[in-house]
C-alpha cells in the first residue's frame, strides 16, 4: 500500500448512552452503548471497547488469511478469542492490554512450526495492533486433525 486509505464511519446518538454506526461503503450499522461496568451502561450492546478488541483480533485473522495466501499454506480451521484488559493508568481509563487467542488447525504435525510462524508473523504485521499502544499478549495453538 503506497497510497493512504480513508475509512468513513458516522455516528448517531440515539438515546440515552446509545448510538448507531454507519458508514457510506457499508451495508450492516452496528449499535454501540456505554458498557454496563459505567455509569448508566446499557448491557447486551456493542461498546468502544468491544470493538477496539474486536478489531484488533479480526485484523490479526485478516493478516494471517492473507499472509497465509501468499505463502500457500494449507489451514483447515482458524477461531481467535481475544480480551480486553481496561484498567484506570496514570489517572485514564485505557484498554492496557489485548490478548489473543488464536487457534489453527492444520492437517499434519510436520507443518506446526511453520504455521505457528505464520501466525506470530501475521501478530507482528497486524495494522491494527500497530497502531493502538495497549500491550499486544499473543497465545497461539495449533491443533492437527488427523485423517
Amino acid at each position: 500500500m503506497d497510497t493512504a486509505h480513508y475509512y468513513e464511519v458516522k455516528l448517531n446518538w440515539e438515546a440515552d448512552r446509545k448510538g448507531l454506526i454507519s458508514s457510506p461503503v457499508l451495508q450492516s450499522n452496528i449499535e454501540v452503548a456505554t458498557p454496563p461496568e459505567f455509569p448508566k451502561g446499557i448491557p447486551g450492546i456493542w461498546s468502544p471497547e468491544h470493538l477496539l478488541v474486536a478489531a484488533v483480533n479480526s485484523c490479526l485473522m485478516t493478516t494471517f488469511l492473507a499472509i497465509a495466501e501468499n505463502s500457500k499454506f494449507e489451514f483447515i480451521s482458524f477461531t481467535s478469542n481475544a480480551t480486553g484488559k481496561l484498567e484506570k493508568v496514570d489517572g485514564k481509563y485505557m484498554i492496557s492490554e489485548i490478548a489473543l487467542s488464536p487457534v489453527l488447525t492444520i492437517k499434519n504435525n510436520a507443518e506446526k512450526e511453520k504455521a505457528l510462524k505464520l501466525l506470530e508473523k501475521s501478530e507482528a504485521a497486524c495494522l491494527i495492533s500497530n497502531s493502538v499502544k495497549s500491550t499486544i499478549v499473543f497465545n497461539a495453538t495449533i491443533n492437527i486433525q488427523n485423517s
